[in-house]
């Protein structure tokens, strides 16, 4: 008996499945999403202040660092990203 898997990778699998693609955006923005809630906690930066940089909603910022929120751009990203002085 042959077993196929052998030398197979998870990246292999998910495109066979279709949904590499998919899965990455996903895994990026959460790492994002984490990063830019440290740097908030480095800097001792609360939501509200965040949003007033922003010159958005309290709300806003939840949605924003929320990983499981797909709606957000990229650009609302580097914009958050920015108001905390990091680069995407």
């Amino acid at each position: 008996m042959i077993n196929e898997t052998i030398g197979s990778t998870f990246d292999s699998f998910l495109e066979e499945e279709g949904i590499l693609d998919e899965v990455e955006y996903e895994a990026v923005k959460k790492i994002i999403v984490l990063q830019l809630k440290q740097s908030l906690d480095e800097q001792h930066i609360t939501k509200s202040e965040l949003a007033v940089k922003l010159e958005t909603s309290r709300a806003a910022v939840d949605r924003l660092l929320d990983p499981e929120n797909e709606s957000i751009t990229l650009q609302t990203l580097k914009r958050a990203a920015h108001a905390v002085g990091k680069r995407l």
